[in-house]
């Protein structure tokens, strides 16, 4: 009788292992297809960059470059003006996310508290404004009466707060840090502030590390407010707003066909500012992944 149970038990057990298997293995190729997804597209546009106009016209090209190029690279950096931009976008995209997490660690800290009155009406004024804005023209109206067009805070301060990353960083300021830890450091005489620079911020790294990132991705990719705010200085354009230009200029030059020689395809085009675009914000990537990672608060208190 014994053996007739193990026996079953072996055979439940094998179809059970079977099945993890088949199931994990279908994850595991769901994962991988939808990696390349993300993966090949960029592969592809860095493979158009770094070949010439014929392959690209042709649609010969797909992962691998054909034709090596450097022409398309080398037009960007003819421009003395693309240093300048880059220079600028670095200024502001620092500036604008320093300004943007002190803004929202400051809030999230505030409204997380329980013994914080009106905290649910801000809330619901933060949220309120991810649904309802006033729109684009009330937005150059206001930066116009503020005296800020051409300047490099039309390109911070309207956007240094988001309350969708308010949302976020409240909530992580709830959920994984107890109550315990603040009444401790108010019993050792801890004010606000140094309880929120000397025990919140450093046990909220990962969010910080992924909020950071947020603000800065958004910054650097932004072009379309500097399109509106920038006019009269030239040198205030960000590296997007450049290399907006550069694509519109080569591709007005590519259709009116004025030069033969310095012909360059916009799609060519497009892709080397795409590249150029993404290396420096790829970059600093990695050295903001290690903090990527949770459980930080595991072990921490003991309630």
């Amino acid at each position: 009788m014994s053996n007739v149970v193990t026996a079953r038990v072996r055979r439940k057990t094998y179809r059970r292992s079977i099945s993890s298997y088949f199931w994990r293995g279908v994850i595991y190729a769901f994962i991988t297809l939808l990696t390349f997804t993300c993966i090949v597209p960029f592969l592809h546009v860095i493979a158009k960059s770094f070949s010439t106009d014929a392959y690209v016209i042709a649609n010969r090209v797909f992962l691998i470059p054909k034709g090596l190029t450097l022409e398309p690279y080398n037009k960007i950096f003819q421009d003395a003006s693309i240093i300048r931009s880059l220079y600028v976008t670095v200024i502001v995209t620092f500036t604008f996310t320093l300004l943007g997490m002190f803004l929202t660690c400051c809030m999230a800290y505030a409204l997380s508290r329980p013994q914080f009155k009106g905290r649910r009406l801000l809330t619901f004024l933060c949220v309120f404004t991810l649904y309802f804005s006033g729109g684009m023209i009330p937005d150059y109206l206001l930066m116009n009466s503020l005296r800020m067009l051409d300047t490099l805070w039309c390109l911070i301060l309207p956007l240094s707060f988001s309350a969708y990353n308010l949302i976020i960083m409240k909530n992580a300021m709830t959920a994984s840090i107890p109550l315990s830890l603040e009444e401790s450091a108010r019993i050792d005489g801890a004010g606000h502030f140094r309880i929120l620079t000397q025990i919140f911020l450093p046990l909220s790294k990962p969010i910080l590390a992924t909020l950071s990132l947020f603000y800065a991705v958004g910054r650097w990719n932004a072009y379309q407010d500097a399109l509106f705010y920038i006019k009269q200085r030239v040198d205030l354009r960000p590296l997007q707003l450049k290399l907006y230009y550069l694509v519109v200029q080569a591709n007005e030059s590519f259709q009116l066909e004025a030069t033969l020689v310095n012909l360059t395809d916009p799609e060519v085009m497009k892709a080397a500012c795409v590249v150029f675009a993404t290396l420096p914000i790829i970059c600093v990537y990695p050295f903001v992944q290690k903090y990527f990672v949770t459980g930080v608060m595991i072990g921490a208190v003991k309630e």
